[in-house]
């Protein structure tokens, strides 16, 4: 079971949601997918840790080949190359590692490089295998890095992804091959407007889906009224607790060092559990 754990913003809850409900299984995998800026790895410092280089291709002109005929820059989309003077010029931060130009070259003037653009770290913290990705600085798009990190499917029955904030490619990347989709969000105005885009963006994929409302104060329900206005299932309520944002700001694991948020968050689980399965039956 594969879920993910998403955001309209940052610091809504979105990691604190993830790592504990990792934590809660008997075994899970965390796969953190927020590369611009993981934070999974403090909360978790994983041992016998692992690294992996992730690259992409991009293509380089040989210009004793070339003859400027263009048809690579004509045939490029995304406009990562460009004819300049007497020569092709690659823009490799813009490139998309298609192979494309290098297929439609009548001189075959066009090879391929790998450039470095990120990595993943794997190890274990007690009954979790933590994955992180991280692109490098100056990257313009983690989707590689996500794409890479997600590629090797495990057989580990629960599977948290940690997606990056708000609705962009990033987080389209995350969510494609997730079972269930959990929506994490705070009890203000500016909290209801970015779970409604990331609403959005479940609905557009088709995938079920519900919310945690973290941060919750007696007498605020903007963001309880408006799941009920969509008719949001709302899977589990995070009272505003000093002490657990003390320990959130701690690098704590909360469920490893409070009995009674272990078993909340156990409890969030087994609903999570109980509405795929649900859906599972319905689509069946």
């Amino acid at each position: 079971m594969r879920i993910a754990v998403l955001s309209g913003k940052g610091g809504t809850g979105k990691t604190l949601v993830a790592v504990n409900l990792a934590c809660v299984a008997d075994y899970a995998q965390y796969i953190d997918c927020d590369a611009e800026e993981p934070n999974g790895h403090l909360f978790f410092k994983p041992q016998n840790t692992e690294e992996k280089i992730i690259n992409r291709l991009i293509p380089v002109i040989d210009e004793t080949k070339c003859d400027l005929c263009r048809k690579c820059v004509d045939f490029c989309r995304f406009n990562a190359l460009a004819l300049i003077g007497n020569k092709i010029k690659v823009f490799d931060k813009i490139c998309h590692s298609c192979g494309g130009c290098k297929i439609v070259c009548p001189q075959n003037a066009i090879t391929e490089k790998e450039k470095r653009i990120g990595k993943v770290i794997s190890g274990t913290s007690e009954n979790v295998r933590v994955e992180t990705g991280m692109t490098e600085v100056g990257e313009s798009s983690a989707v590689p890095v996500i794409s890479a990190l997600l590629a090797d499917k495990s057989d580990v029955e629960t599977v948290i992804t940690d997606c990056p904030p708000g609705c962009a490619c990033t987080v389209m990347e995350s969510i494609k091959d997730a079972d269930y989709c959990v929506l994490v969000a705070e009890p203000t105005l500016f909290g209801v407007h970015n779970l409604n885009m990331v609403y959005e963006l479940v609905k557009a994929f088709k995938k079920p889906h519900g919310v945690i409302l973290n941060k919750c104060v007696e007498g605020i329900d903007i963001a309880e009224n408006y799941c009920k206005e969509k008719q949001l299932k709302v899977i589990s309520r995070i009272k505003f607790d000093k002490e657990l944002g003390k320990l959130n700001s701690d690098g704590e694991i909360v469920s490893r060092v409070n009995a009674g948020y272990k078993a909340m968050f156990a409890d969030t689980l087994k609903s999570i559990k109980e509405e795929v399965s649900h859906e599972t039956a319905s689509d069946s």
